[in-house]
């Protein structure tokens, strides 16, 4: 962090300064005074002709932005109406009012009309002098604060509120940040709360008087508890109001934009001013109250019992002030211990109470202070002047390749690190939490950061100019210092450093030496008072009384600095300590030349020095030193110039000469090629999410803008010569690029030999043996980049070739498509096929796959349009290009492997048998356990046998019934649907045997049966294809007939008893569970009808269960007829035992004793054949012995002649009893 003074606005008159107050959304500044004076100022840029002109090259002398641009008063205009000394000052910033008061106690309110501020208000209560002023945040009302302890708080419009008389007199007040309350000080030093009704709430807890030094207690002429600041931090509204149609207004207006449209210029929230702005576990204070004897005690809240102190001795404090962003403060006051011309002095503080710089000020008196909005510049009331003091924060940024990279903080600990490139005008960003320092070099950057994943306590990535990771580091050392070169990283905390040896994706450049270590288990920690100490077991966290304050990286070793003045000298490779020389005091940065033979060094007020670099000594140079020197950069190819800022001035120092400062506020990037990139990393961070180019700017030194005037005076001998004795690679490339342009090829030769340009050389003479001077001419276009006008040439010469030709060296295959677009010749075809093609590659490369398909289609490239496909996983598009493949491309084997990979097997298949590749095909078939297909093709091409295979592998998932499970599966993707029929039906018997549930042992009857079902259909549609192979005209009576003989022969009779009853089980099953629900919901009728179907199960069902349940439904519908037998077929099993019989046999003759085994309710209905009347519950006419069918809904026999048939299992149900159901009640097919 640099401060310096940059500008003064003296008062004509012999008046002193007292206050300085600063509006935040309109720049204006209001001073006061004695004598009732009272000033309005603003500052505004100076208006150059082209200024607003967008362009990243300064001409000569740079384009001077930021800090840097010339300002002068927009506005000057003299208040009257005090008469005494104006004391205080208060702007509202939402309704842009002015209040002032007195020493007389009188207050006025200004408000600003026809570009001028005018009285609105004026308020006397001639008792007491005003000691603070304060509007509330949202600007609606204003506490006034008098000396005798009277507050009256009123609105803008000047109505009052309430007021009070305190009991103490008062010494300042101000609001909390949310206008919920107020805080007094007293002249005692304390500061109470009162709440926005004037309700006391509480007293501060004030550790500065508890803390107080008896020598500054008894000093007569310190009071030790006077108040001279009472501040609350909170973020600067924007205004509401503003007078329309001024040009104030309209300047204005850029203030309340949202952001990203020129809204007004803060920094955000901000990481750094020299790193010490640290993120902290605890929120961040927001109070402050200065006592004049120099102390300064910083709160949280005004509940706060854990405050922060801040001592300035032999300081006596005038005014202390936020910063806009609440990271800092400035304190104002007199430095007693100084001679009497020195003592005025401003102090920079973090919001944690860390010093950071002080300001010496010329004068008598400095009595305020005031911040600028974008928190970069300070107005000091000294005397009867205003001075300004730019500030120059040392941000956590960095510059690689050609990258701009910079932090800003998004939220509390949470960064997003902005990578910008400035050719492309791209930029990437990525969060960084709890981030602590970045440094760059080359095309690399590492980012160091706290850690949160408990691998270490900080973490150091090193990232490419797109913000890629390409490795990383945990340590236990605090990264507040970084250095870094091609092949190695120097972190360093107060105290300790470790060196990191990264990896690169690439090798390291050959102008390092290879300082690789091989890994350990362990990293080590070095420590300047002593050895190494294992990183993450650490033995000591003592602070070293003498920490490090900067260090530097050369291509071997490594230096720190240390705050004492010691230069310590490291070896890179493993920390080894080379030595220790006295130096400099309070080192802030240091900066090696291109070679390492020099050193150039900043100390902490900005003096820079350099050294001679010997391996035992570092020499100073004298005769080279520099004030106010806040950036530096060394050249990167002469080992004797550096570019230096001071101040607002960018200066080359060549050797001991120095050249025309250029005016400049930007920090230096690099310095090569006789151009200074400076970057106004303030604009970034004013804009962090809409970064521009416009921030980065070019800066070229004397020597270069020396030879671009000679050149374009066209004085190329003049040049030429002047070049000579200004030797450099820029000065040459740019003669021989003007030579050429005249067609000087001598001159260009001779530039090109001291370049050393072989490729150049070899132009020359190729151009020096073109006779046609329209073609020569186009080639020199051609060869320094003007493709354009060389491309106007070749064609007006009507050598297309030559124009396609050139194109094809710089690989513009857009520009060449455009040409054959236009014209045409010979080789057109092909060479559009080379077009597209190069095509397709640009958004290949780019990862566009859609945008590549359309020219890979053009240019016929399978190879390419399959990678695109496989990116975008369009199997459509992928099954479509095997189409168009010709057998046995090496193409259809990655198809058949990518679709076997994601279960395709046809396609696969298919792929696979166009490349003869069987074998493949049979195991793709396998893998994907599609067994049906497997058989076909090991029948077809007489390939292994896959019966046993599969049979083997069924065998392997048996075991428990689930596992058998998955065997019928298996044999049902094969086409093996008796074999898994069978093992169905396996699994049903022994669970049936088990006593399994019911549901169970339906729904595997069921499975079972929907496999013989499947075979069926298997069977039918071998059996139609054979037999349309045979009569293409055959019919499906015929085919179907052919098929039931077909069954018959090809199965045995176990099988063919199996396929006979596979419903039967099912059936039993679902009859029993239905007669039972029919039972259970009071439907005895229909209940009895359905347990009579159930004799015909008794092989299946228990017969205990199925005539026990007969005789209970036919009792309870009185049918006896039916009882009577179901007791006889009782009594007459040998499952019971003679006790139940017994049982049984009493049961009987107590029913029947009473009820004769007769039916009572005979319900007869005619046969569906004979039509002889039969019991309605009868499922076999007796006459004709036909089997009449039963109904799956309701259990009762089917006489209607018209019924629904299921599709699927070929059961039958009344048509009345079908329409409110989905699902077949049998085997759950769905009813359409």
């Amino acid at each position: 962090m640099f401060i310096y003074l940059s500008k003064k606005i003296g008062i004509p008159s012999e008046t002193e300064l007292h206050c300085v107050e600063w509006n935040h959304n309109t720049n204006f500044i209001a001073a006061g005074g004695t004598n009732g004076i009272l000033k309005i100022v603003k500052l505004a840029p100076i208006e150059t002709p082209g200024q607003g002109k967008a362009t990243t090259t300064a001409k000569g002398r740079g384009d001077p932005k930021g800090l840097a641009t010339p300002t002068n008063l927009s506005v000057n205009q003299n208040l009257e109406g005090h008469t005494g000394t104006v004391i205080c000052a208060s702007w509202n910033e939402m309704y842009q009012k002015l209040t002032t008061s007195d020493s007389n106690g009188l207050i006025i309110v200004w408000s600003l009309h026809n570009e001028s501020w005018y009285e609105e208000m004026i308020n006397n209560r001639n008792k007491s002098m005003v000691v603070g002023m304060a509007w509330s945040i949202d600007g609606s009302r204003i506490a006034i604060a008098y000396q005798d302890g009277q507050v009256i708080v009123g609105t803008m419009d000047g109505n009052r509120v309430w007021n009070k008389e305190l009991p103490s007199q008062l010494a300042a007040c101000c609001w909390t940040h949310d206008g919920s309350s107020l805080l007094f000080g007293l002249v005692d030093g304390e500061v109470h709360a009162y709440d926005s009704q004037g309700n006391f709430l509480q007293k501060l807890h004030m550790v500065a008087l508890e803390n107080v030094e008896l020598e500054t207690a008894l000093a007569k002429d310190l009071r030790r508890d006077k108040i001279v600041s009472l501040r609350w931090w909170a973020p600067v509204p924007k205004t509401k109001y503003i007078e329309s149609g001024s040009i104030q207004h309209r300047q204005t207006q850029m203030f309340n934009r949202p952001q990203g449209e020129g809204a007004a210029p803060r920094l955000p929230r901000q990481q750094t001013f020299d790193g010490v702005a640290e993120v902290r576990g605890d929120a961040r204070p927001r109070l402050l109250i200065a006592y004049e004897h120099g102390v300064i005690q910083l709160m949280r809240n005004e509940s706060d019992t854990n405050s922060i102190l801040v001592r300035l001795p032999q300081m006596s404090i005038s005014c202390a002030a936020w910063a806009p962003n609440g990271g800092f403060l400035s304190v104002t006051g007199q430095q007693m211990d100084l001679p009497q011309n020195d003592r005025n002095v401003v102090i920079f503080l973090t919001a944690y109470g860390q010093k950071l710089r002080l300001l010496k000020v010329q004068g008598i008196s400095l009595t305020s202070c005031a911040w600028d909005p974008t928190g970069l510049r300070v107005a000091l009331s000294v005397d009867s002047n205003i001075y300004f003091a730019n500030i120059r924060p040392d941000y956590i940024w960095g510059y690689c390749s050609q990258t701009v990279v910079y932090a800003h903080e998004t939220d509390r600990g949470e960064f997003r690190v902005v990578f910008f490139d400035t050719q492309q005008e791209e930029f990437y960003s990525k969060p960084v939490r709890f981030l602590e320092a970045i440094t760059c070099f080359d095309e690399y950057c590492v980012i160091g950061s706290r850690a949160e994943d408990g691998h270490g306590s900080f973490l150091c990535q090193l990232c490419n100019g797109m913000g890629t990771p390409l490795d990383f580091k945990y340590t236990e050392v605090r990264p507040l210092n970084i250095a870094m070169n091609g092949v190695a990283c120097v972190i360093a905390s107060e105290d300790s450093f470790y060196i990191w040896h990264f990896n690169l994706p690439k090798k390291s450049s050959l102008n390092y030496i290879s300082l690789q270590k091989p890994s350990t288990e362990q990293d080590i920690v070095h420590f300047l008072d002593g050895g190494p100490q294992n990183s993450f077991n650490p033995q000591r966290k003592k602070k070293a009384n003498d920490g490090i304050c900067s260090i530097a990286i050369a291509d071997t070793y490594f230096i720190m600095a240390t705050e004492s003045g010691s230069l310590y000298k490291f070896a890179l490779s493993d920390g080894t300590r080379l030595g220790k020389f006295p130096i400099l005091a309070n080192i802030e940065k240091m900066y090696f030349n291109c070679n390492y033979t020099k050193l150039a060094i900043v100390n902490h007020h900005a003096n820079m020095r350099l050294f001679e670099v010997n391996d035992d000594a570092f020499s100073s140079i004298p005769g080279i030193e520099r004030r106010d020197v806040w950036n530096l950069k060394w050249d990167h190819e002469k080992d004797d110039t550096m570019a230096v800022m001071e101040k607002t001035r960018l200066i080359v120092i060549r050797g001991k000469d120095t050249e025309e400062p250029v005016v400049s506020s930007g920090y230096i990037a690099s310095f090569k090629g006789l151009t200074v990139r400076t970057v106004l990393v303030d604009q970034f961070l004013q804009h962090p999410d809409n970064p521009e180019k416009k921030f980065v700017i070019d800066i070229e030194v004397k020597a270069l803008r020396d030879a671009k005037y000679l050149l374009d005076k066209m004085k190329v001998s003049e040049a030429t010569a002047y070049i000579e004795r200004n030797p450099h690679p820029r000065l040459w490339s740019l003669l021989a690029e003007v030579a050429l342009n005249k067609s000087d090829l001598t001159t260009a030769e001779h530039a090109y030999v001291m370049l050393k340009d072989y490729h150049g050389l070899q132009f020359c003479k190729r151009a020096a043996k073109i006779d046609n001077p329209q073609i020569r001419q186009a080639e020199i276009y051609a060869h320094l980049g003007r493709l354009d006008e060389a491309e106007q040439l070749f064609m007006q010469a009507d050598r297309r070739d030559l124009a396609i030709d050139m194109y094809k060296t710089y690989q513009d295959w857009f520009r060449i498509l455009k040409i054959l677009q236009t014209s045409s010749g010979p080789g057109d075809d092909a060479l559009l096929r080379q077009i597209y093609d190069k095509l397709g590659d640009y958004f290949f490369e780019r990862q566009k796959w859609q945008n590549a398909i359309p020219h890979y289609e053009q240019s016929k490239n399978m190879e390419q349009l399959f990678k695109c496909y496989l990116m975008l996983d369009d199997y459509n598009s992928l099954r479509h290009l095997a189409t168009q493949l010709p057998d046995a491309h090496p193409l259809l084997i990655e198809l058949a492997e990518l679709f076997g990979n994601a279960g395709l097997c046809e396609l696969s298949v298919e792929n696979y048998l166009r490349c003869d590749r069987l074998n493949d095909a049979l195991d793709i078939c396998i893998q994907l356990n599609q067994w049906e297909k497997a058989v076909t093709l090991s029948r077809t091409h007489n390939l292994r046998d896959v019966d046993s295979l599969l049979g083997k592998y069924a065998e392997d998932l048996t075991g428990s019934n689930e596992r058998t499970l998955a065997a019928v599966q298996l044999y049902r993707r094969a086409g093996r649907y008796l074999q898994a029929a069978k093992i169905v039906f396996e699994i049903a018997d022994d669970e049936r045997r088990r006593t399994a549930s019911l549901l169970r042992l339906k729904k595997l009857y069921v499975l079972g049966a929907l496999m013989i079902e499947e075979y069926h259909q298997q069977q039918r549609a071998k059996l139609a294809e054979a037999e349309r192979k045979k009569d293409k005209n055959a019919d499906e009576a015929k085919i179907a007939l052919s098929g039931l003989l077909a069954e018959d022969i090809s199965v045995n009779l176990e099988e063919s008893r199996m396929i006979d009853n596979a419903w039967r089980g099912a059936e039993a099953y679902h009859f029993f569970m239905l007669a039972q629900r029919q039972l259970y919901r009071g439907n005895a009728d229909a209940a009895m009808k359905t347990a009579y179907y159930l004799i015909d199960f008794d092989d299946i069902l228990d017969s205990i269960e199925v005539y026990t349940l007969l005789a209970l439904t036919s009792c309870v519908t009185k049918q006896f007829s039916v009882a009577s037998r179901a007791f006889m077929k009782l009594d007459s099993l040998n499952e019971l035992t003679e006790e139940e019989k017994d049982s049984y046999r009493k049961l009987a003759i107590k029913i029947f004793s009473k009820y004769p085994p007769t039916d009572t309710v005979p319900n007869m209905i005619g046969c569906i054949n004979c039509d002889q009347s039969i019991p309605d519950y009868s499922n076999i006419c007796p006459q004709c012995d036909i089997r009449i069918p039963m109904c799956v809904v309701t259990g009762k026999p089917l006489f209607d002649y018209q019924f629904w048939l299921c599709p699927n299992c070929k059961h039958r149900a009344y048509e009345q009893h079908i329409g409110n159901i989905k699902f077949c009640p049998l085997c759950h097919h769905e009813i359409a």
